[in-house]
Order: structure tokens, then sequence, then C-alpha cells
């Protein structure tokens, strides 16, 4: 299991409230059979009617820490958004507050969404775009983001705090390491017996 206890790169400043998913994904991108190649449709439309907008800003493209204001991820619910986010490139998020689903969906991809106060993002987006190179963290561990030389404190939930840092959000990577614990208990279902090998 992947344990997650620090996100480092650079930023990508979006300090901006109420992102609904339909505006990180919109609609028509749904239809994927797979979540391959949906990374470039981030924030698609929004890119569109703003030139300016950060995600089509190259300064930013290798950002990993998504910096954003109060309420992101609202709207409808659907795991394309985050799955969207990550393929693009961002493996966590720094805002005031989160919609619910969009913070389960992506504890469980592994993308710690972190919340911090409004000023203090605030400073760090100015940060970023004065500087598109200034390093940023999030350090889980020490419960910190720091933009630079700087530091600022932030809050998550127990849960998926201990989810992320302890490796229980990758259910995958909890199924492969208790491989030989589900085979013995296959060995002992008779209807599964044929396929126990």
């Amino acid at each position: 299991m992947r344990r997650i206890e620090q996100v480092a790169g650079t930023g990508v400043p979006l300090f901006l409230d109420d992102i609904d998913t339909d505006r990180i994904i919109p609609a028509r991108f749904l239809r994927c059979v797979s979540f391959e190649g949906i990374g470039e449709h981030a924030f698609e439309d929004d890119r569109k009617q703003d030139p300016e907008h950060p995600f089509n800003n190259a300064a930013y493209r290798a950002g990993s820490v998504l910096i954003s204001g109060r309420n992101f991820g609202c709207g409808s619910s659907r795991e394309h958004a985050p799955q969207s986010l990550m393929r693009w490139g961002i493996q966590a998020v720094v805002a005031e507050s989160y919609a619910e689903i969009f913070f389960g969906n992506c504890t469980s991809l592994g993308i710690p969404a972190v919340c911090a106060k409004r000023e203090d993002l605030a400073e760090m987006a100015a940060a970023i775009q004065a500087d598109p190179q200034t390093p940023v963290q999030v350090d889980l561990l020490a419960k910190t983001v720091t933009v630079g030389t700087k530091s600022y404190p932030f809050t998550m939930p127990a849960s998926a705090y201990d989810s992320l840092t302890t490796g229980q959000w990758d259910f995958l990577g909890q199924l492969l390491e208790s491989k030989d614990s589900i085979k013995a208990t296959a060995t002992k279902l008779p209807y599964l017996k044929s396929f126990a090998g």
C-alpha cells in the first residue's frame, strides 16, 4: 500500500469560490469508457472562455498542488472531476472547503484535499502568481502547506488523514498485500475451490 505523507512540487493558483464539477470536467466528457486522456479536458470550457485561465498557462503546467477557494468541487457528483485533475497532474488540493462527495473521491484516489484559512490561501496564490516556480509542499505529517519559505497550517478530517498516511486509501494495494489470506479463504469455500489455484 502506498502511504501519502507529502506532496511536493509547484503550484497552480485558481483562487475562486464555488468551482463545481461541471466546470472541472464538462459533462460531455463523462461518456468515456475509461479515464484515460480525461486530464487534457480539465477545465476545458473555462479555458476556452478565458485564455488567461491558469490551466492554459504553460508556467503552471508542471504544477502538482492546486490552490483554490471555498466550496471546491460542488455540484454534480462525479468521480471524473478529481480523475481529470489527477490525470492533468494535480497531486494535492488546498482550498477553504470542499463538497463532501468531491472530497471523498479525492481521498479514495490518494489526492490529499486539505483546508486552509482564506487569508492564507490568498497569500499562497499571490506567491505562486508572482513566481510560478515557487516550491510548494503539502506535508500531511506536519499538517502544513509550505509555499516558498512560509508555512501555513491546514486541517483535514481525521479519517482522511489516517487513510492517506497509512495507505488504507489504496484498496488495490490492500488486496495485493492480502493475496495469501485471500487464497487461503478461497480454498475453504466450496464454490471457489476451482478458482483458488
